[in-house]
């Protein structure tokens, strides 16, 4: 049984550069056991390499990260999968997969990673699609069929069907009217309660930051420049969050703009 005290998912002092162009440049962020912390920063400051590193698909060149206290930078694919298996996802566009119904889409990791029958598999991947919402007749629509705050709910269903113990939203309300945004938002947060789950989100809407987050974290040219409790980010001090939460053009964050 892991330990309440000890971090879910731990980074300390991670590094990661492409070329010359350095992305992490000593990230150092704690997300405890049941809590929901969101990253917030620009376009191109790191957010979703983040992600990448948590899930191994990047290899940071210094640091370390700590999944439930085992490092995970360097070790090798095999010692990795059951690491793998304690987390679920919903991706920045839902990510379906089209020659699939609705329902083998939500079961994907419990048939692929689990060894869950097929047979098995449906029922609980209609009760996952019901806690999201949709009823037992969405289960044999082909992604094609669905709008776009349904493929972000069938995503959703997804990343929560084998009851991971941490779920990695990439920027969840990307694509969707601030009324379905709402909606997923609370979905997102009745999912992760119901869970029990810990939760790491990376978006640029400050809504979903402030509905979904316990906590947020601000990214700034690769380093936690901010972090603090998501209801005091409208009052604190901090010059690059109070820039980017109110959009402002002028401030220490420069964004560069070339000429035509």
């Amino acid at each position: 049984m892991s330990d309440p005290r000890e971090p879910k998912v731990s980074f300390r002092d991670v590094h990661i550069a492409f070329g010359a162009k350095k992305v992490l440049q000593g990230i150092n962020l704690d997300v405890m056991p049941g809590e929901s912390v969101v990253v917030i920063g620009g376009s191109g400051t790191g957010k979703s390499v983040m992600l990448k590193c948590m899930l191994g698909l990047l290899n940071p060149s210094q640091g370390s990260i700590k999944i439930a206290g085992q490092e995970i930078v360097g070790i090798s694919d095999r010692a990795r999968e059951p690491i793998l298996r304690k987390f679920g996802m919903l991706f920045q566009y839902a990510a379906l997969f089209d020659s699939l119904p609705v329902w083998e889409n939500v079961a994907f990791g419990l048939t692929q990673a689990k060894g869950v029958s097929r047979v098995a598999a449906r029922p609980i991947a209609i009760r996952k699609l019901a806690q999201v919402g949709l009823g037992a007749d969405v289960a044999d629509l082909s992604p094609s069929e669905l709008s776009g705050g349904m493929k972000k709910r069938v995503g959703l269903a997804r990343a929560i069907a084998t009851d991971p113990e941490v779920i990695l939203f990439d920027e969840p309300t990307t694509g969707l009217d601030p009324i379905m945004g709402d909606v997923i938002n609370d979905l997102i947060v009745d999912c992760v309660k119901s869970l029990g789950a810990t939760a790491v989100s990376i978006t640029h809407d400050m809504a979903s930051a402030r509905k979904i987050g316990d906590r947020v974290a601000m990214l700034h040219q690769g380093k936690i420049v901010w972090q603090g409790p998501a209801k005091t980010i409208e009052t604190c001090d901090n010059p690059y969050v109070q820039q980017f939460i109110h959009g402002r053009a002028e401030g220490p964050i420069k964004m560069e703009v070339r000429p035509e």
